[in-house]
């Protein structure tokens, strides 16, 4: 992870920034995830299309878990090892983990496996896999994305891929899903959170992502992708294959609120 040096700039909303530049590379990459995010739910790219529109809600649930668990990756087709690893659900068969995986994937190259079948036991617990995600009809779609994201602690399936699975699915309309903070845990994410807040204490970590995302007006789940992407600017922006493109006007907006 590296940052520029420290030109005098300052903010409240993300006091460990201490450069200009630093500032301004946060609002570009919080505009691009919130544009895929806007993405996702109207005209969702590849892979994740196939998912909104399927017609079988498990095979679709089963394909968004294999989507987050690999990872799309930044090749030019994204979604091409993703779909040379699925198998139907149906099938009880393990699907093919031997393939390219993207930037933020789960899969472990020595145990991939093992997280699949932990998922298969998770579901057939619940009687299938929409079951085990809609959990109790009371809950709230924030509720259901804090207990699915717990119970969904299964060997080899870190934050990433689990938070993603559920962002994706409420934004694709699979799931009534909605989160109301970030997890954080122990993965990059969170890292580069504590660097851009400039504290480590997660309660205060999730308090002041939340009076970021307000202050700039935007989801959330936007600061995952974002914050992931500002920690690692020489390995290249994830894009989870969106062809979204933030407005010059939607950035600029962001940057004026962090004041730069």
């Amino acid at each position: 992870m590296s940052q520029a040096a420290d030109d005098g700039y300052r903010s409240q909303l993300v006091a460990g920034l201490k450069a200009t530049a630093d500032a301004e590379r946060l609002a570009a990459e919080l505009a691009f995830a919130a544009a895929r995010l806007a993405e996702l739910a109207a005209d969702p790219p590849g892979i994740y299309a196939e998912i909104a529109v399927a017609s079988d809600p498990e095979e679709a649930l089963w394909l968004a878990f294999l989507t987050a668990y690999l990872s799309p990756t930044e090749d030019k087709d994204p979604f091409a090892a993703i779909a040379a690893a699925h198998v139907p659900w149906a099938s009880g068969e393990l699907p093919k983990l031997d393939v390219p995986v993207g930037f933020r994937t789960s899969r472990e190259a020595t145990a991939a496996a093992r997280t699949v079948v932990a998922y298969r036991q998770w579901a057939q617990r619940a009687g299938s896999q929409r079951a085990a995600f809609a959990g109790e009809a009371a809950w709230t779609p924030e509720r259901r994305f804090d207990r699915v994201f717990e119970r969904l602690a299964l060997p080899g399936f870190g934050r990433p891929g689990r938070y993603e699975l559920l962002v994706s699915l409420g934004r694709l309309g699979v799931v009534d899903l909605r989160p109301s903070s970030l997890q954080f845990t122990d993965d990059a994410t969170t890292v580069a959170a504590k660097r851009v807040f400039g504290i480590g204490d997660k309660m205060l970590l999730e308090r002041r992502a939340r009076d970021l995302a307000d202050a700039v007006e935007l989801p959330i789940e936007a600061l995952d992708l974002a914050l992931f992407n500002w920690a690692a600017p020489s390995a290249g922006r994830v894009t989870y294959g969106s062809r979204a493109e933030a407005g010059e006007g939607e950035r600029e907006a962001i940057a004026e609120v962090l004041a730069v």
